[in-house]
């Protein structure tokens, strides 16, 4: 990817060797440090570091709000995106979904964490619109990769800390220190006061939180029909109303209540007005069917698809659900017990398998499971939906885990359309035929 430079004396930036010449300049990041000398031989036009690219971008024209954690990132985020546009004011968003920016798709999905010159030119593009914030998700694996390198926070926000990619951390610990290590500075900082994991520098230290003391309190909240609650921040106290279900958006909301109040200035009460126009992330907690009842969520962590299926609970819930191949392995007979004493019938199938045997990743999600009589094994994931469906009666609620907006599958080497919600009313629509 190369990047025009106006009134420079080289034309483009990049940070990919093979793309250097005469009217280039290689960007040097942590992550190409071993194509230096390649970068040299085809001739770059010069070497600059990212703090060079910071001051040709304009990066301290701009608000950066930093959001990490294992669940909660993109809803986080995007709430926080939702509220200050409605606020009045211009923000970019920069993460799992895409590149977004004053309430239009810039760029479709992409990392979680884009590489270290993608996130400033996205950045710089947001300057140029002269917008007030950028929020970005970052991942764990950029905090280890140095992907958020040379950029100034004006507030980093913890959603929570539960298992998640032990195939790239090794251990639980190194997963907890590398998330914690994202707020070791003197920065200002939002910490869900509720999750015991968290480590982090006292200083500049705003909290949220449920159940202990904290900054923003929620007090007294309510699932009837979505969510509404109220929240304290010293003497204050002010009600909000939200259309997103479930108890861990309660979670969600009061991080970016409390980061939008933080970020803004404004009063409390004029952020708690504008939180019901925040309608949620596609592919999370989305209904697809009414009639029957049919829901889709990117959950595919323990914690995860713990919490959406509590969201559920006082339904008889049909759980359709697999685990990514390549991925953490640890995970998978948590993901099948966690489901198993939640749900009525389970229907384990393939999510991504990429390069592994979807047999053996599903062998792997049954040793979690005790009673295996709930558990039904269909490795074509069109077929486990149709079968779930077919069971379906009554009230019953069938839960398609894993992918949520995801519109392809990952099988070995080849990414195939395959969008969980459109398989849905594929399948809905044949019925009613």
């Amino acid at each position: 990817m190369k990047i025009e430079i106006p009134q420079e004396a080289f034309r483009y930036i990049t940070e990919n060797s093979q793309e250097c010449d005469a009217q280039t300049a290689f960007v040097l990041t942590p992550q190409n440090e071993k194509y230096l000398q390649n970068a040299k031989d085809n001739g770059a036009h010069s070497i600059i570091n990212i703090k060079e690219v910071a001051k040709l971008f304009g990066i301290d024209k701009i608000k950066i709000v930093g959001i990490t954690g294992t669940n909660g990132k993109t809803t986080t985020a995007s709430a926080i995106y939702s509220f200050l546009l409605d606020l009045g004011y211009k923000v970019a968003m920069q993460g799992t979904r895409g590149f977004f920016m004053n309430d239009k798709v810039i760029e479709e999905k992409t990392l979680t964490t884009p590489s270290l010159l993608n996130t400033y030119k996205h950045i710089y593009q947001a300057v140029s619109e002269e917008c007030d914030f950028f929020i970005m998700e970052v991942s764990s694996h950029a905090i280890v990769q140095k992907r958020v390198e040379g950029l100034t926070f004006e507030l980093k926000v913890l959603t929570n800390i539960t298992q998640d990619h032990l195939d790239f951390h090794k251990t639980i610990g190194e997963y907890i220190a590398v998330k914690n290590s994202f707020f070791q500075d003197d920065g200002r900082k939002l910490i869900n006061k509720d999750e015991p994991k968290s480590s982090f520098n006292f200083k500049n230290t705003f909290t949220y939180g449920i159940e202990n003391s904290a900054t923003y309190r929620l007090i007294a909240y309510s699932l009837n029909n979505a969510s509404s609650g109220i929240i304290q921040h010293f003497g204050e106290v002010v009600p909000f109303t939200s259309a997103l279900h479930g108890f861990f958006n309660l979670y969600n909301l009061m991080a970016a209540i409390a980061a939008t109040h933080l970020l803004s200035g404004k009063k409390l009460e004029d952020v708690a007005t504008v939180v019901d126009n925040f309608a949620g992330v596609s592919g999370r907690m989305e209904q697809v069917s009414e009639n029957p009842n049919v829901i889709v969520d990117f959950a595919h962590t323990p914690d995860g698809i713990q919490q959406v299926l509590n969201a559920l609970k006082e339904k008889e819930l049909l759980v359709v659900f697999g685990a990514g191949g390549d991925r953490d392995k640890i995970k998978r007979p948590l993901m099948g017990r966690v489901a198993a004493s939640l749900a009525k019938k389970l229907y384990i199938t393939s999510d991504n398998p990429r390069n592994e045997d979807p047999q053996e990743i599903v062998n792997d999600i049954l040793e979690g499971i005790e009673d295996k009589s709930i558990a039904v094994v269909e490795l074509n994931r069109r077929k486990a939906i149709e079968n779930a469906l077919s069971d379906q009666k009554n009230d019953e609620v069938v839960v398609i885990l894993g992918k949520g907006d995801e519109t392809y599958q990952i099988i070995y080497d080849q990414k195939l359309p395959f969008d969980d919600r459109e398989v849905v009313r594929e399948i809905l629509k044949s019925k009613v035929i």
